[in-house]
């Protein structure tokens, strides 16, 4: 990724963000959205074990259940001194469904801040371009608790997070250009990120190409295709073109998608608790897939991204909002 070309503790290169003022973000970090089975003391130590290999991006969310546990992690990381600060770490979150009301915005920064025991965010993110009625998070909801998102109403009050030092930067995640049209016309701060899902079978390049002539970077989740929730084949992880190029490379799977992503000049975040494979996604910054790899990669199938739906019972009626105003699907 052509960027800064400055590094951070394991030559992880840096990306300067188009707006805000946030330190340099990695180019790669570790999520922290997880299976409900994972115990909070795992959180911990994933984010401890990768701040020792490197890792200085983090990413969390108010609908994870991880921001208390990350900022423990990175609170003992300084105690140990793998860290001096808590500035040496960049720290991104998310508003969630039932907090994208415009009087809930800063109230829910102010609570997410409280459960990392920090006093800003490198970055906020709205997390879904959905709104629910508010209250505790559930998953999934009630299609009647779906609610008309007041985009110029939300976006401003995200302006007022930046502007009282409670993130240092903005932005937006699962937006669509849809969307984007809808929150550019009031944005006197631009989206400094768009976090949506690339990765070698969802490449997004309708997205990648008005988000770059928006000035929006776009950052990955799900580079190595997701977590699976309903036991669908992981496509990324099992693709015969990338085994092929794997093989060819000594590389793994997950690297040779991983790399090719930053390749797009795509941050990444990538979940994973395991020691060596959060090592082996480190190492994807001192070699390059060839044009021939490249020309592969860009002919395998797309997948069709799934629509907000997903995140409400099947039963019942989208009583407030229509259906089409939470697809996620690019066209």
């Amino acid at each position: 990724m052509a960027s800064t070309g400055s590094t951070t503790a394991a030559a992880v290169p840096e990306v300067v963000l188009p707006s805000g003022g946030a330190r340099p973000m990695p180019v790669i970090g570790l999520g922290t959205a997880v299976m409900f089975h994972i115990r909070p003391e795992d959180t911990q130590a994933a984010v401890l074990a990768a701040i020792q290999l490197g890792f200085r991006l983090f990413d969390t969310a108010y609908m994870y259940r991880t921001e208390r546990q990350l900022g423990e992690a990175v609170a003992e990381a300084v105690r140990r001194g793998l860290i001096r600060s808590r500035e040496e770490v960049f720290v991104t979150s998310k508003l969630w469904c039932t907090q994208c009301h415009p009087d809930l915005v800063v109230p829910s920064l102010r609570e997410t801040l409280q459960n990392l025991q920090m006093e800003y965010l490198d970055l906020y993110l709205i997390h879904q371009p959905i709104c629910q009625k508010p209250g505790p998070p559930v998953f999934p909801a009630k299609r009647e608790d779906a609610r008309p998102f007041d985009f110029k109403g939300v976006w401003q009050a995200m302006e007022e997070c930046q502007r009282l030092g409670l993130a240092r930067a903005i932005g937006v995640s699962n937006f669509t250009t849809k969307h984007l049209d809808k929150t550019l016309p009031f944005a006197t701060i631009t989206p400094a990120v768009n976090q949506v899902e690339v990765n070698p079978v969802c490449q997004q390049h309708k997205l990648r190409a008005y988000c770059a002539e928006k000035g929006i970077h776009i950052q990955a989740f799900s580079p190595l295709g997701g977590q699976s929730w309903n036991g669908e084949a992981n496509a990324v992880l099992e693709s015969e073109v990338l085994a092929e190029i794997a093989k060819a490379r000594g590389k793994s799977v997950a690297q040779v998608a991983l790399r090719w992503v930053y390749e797009q000049g795509v941050s990444i975040v990538v979940k994973t608790y395991n020691k060596e494979r959060l090592k082996q996604n480190l190492e994807i910054f001192d070699w390059e897939l060839t044009d021939e790899d490249r020309l592969k990669i860009s002919q395998i199938p797309q997948k069709k991204l799934h629509g907000g739906a997903f995140m409400f019972y099947p039963e019942g009626e989208f009583t407030s909002v229509d259906i089409s105003e939470i697809n996620f699907a690019e066209g």
